[in-house]
């Protein structure tokens, strides 16, 4: 019996320990509006607590995915654009928790092919 009591003694502080080494999952705050000259879009995500080398920011023409880590929390979000745009022109700044950014629209490709009608 005392040998029973020992093991579940363990077992309770081994959840313990795992409890103290999982990590919060959040979506930081992030606000994403259009440029004023229409250009493009600008934003900003709240990190606080994040380390500028633990941010990863992802894009392509139809989705930005962002990732930042602390020692307790993990902040990841992705946001789909309403509009593509051009990933290469995007320009990030990270500052005291709040990561801004800004990217143009992608140019329209108004090409035409004709189509044979059967």
């Amino acid at each position: 019996m005392e040998e029973a009591i020992k093991e579940k003694e363990k077992m309770e502080v081994e959840d313990v320990k795992e409890e103290k080494t999982a990590q919060r999952i959040i979506l930081p705050r992030l606000y994403i509006c259009m440029k004023n000259d229409g250009s493009g879009y600008t934003g900003e995500a709240h990190l606080p607590g994040v380390d500028k080398d633990s941010i990863t920011l992802k894009m392509n023409e139809d989705f930005l995915t962002i990732n930042g880590k602390t020692k307790d929390v993990e902040y990841r979000r992705t946001y789909w654009f309403g509009c593509p745009v051009e990933p290469k022109s995007a320009k990030s700044k990270y500052k005291e928790g709040l990561l801004t950014f800004e990217v143009e629209f992608k140019e329209p490709d108004l090409s035409t092919i004709d189509i044979d009608v059967e």
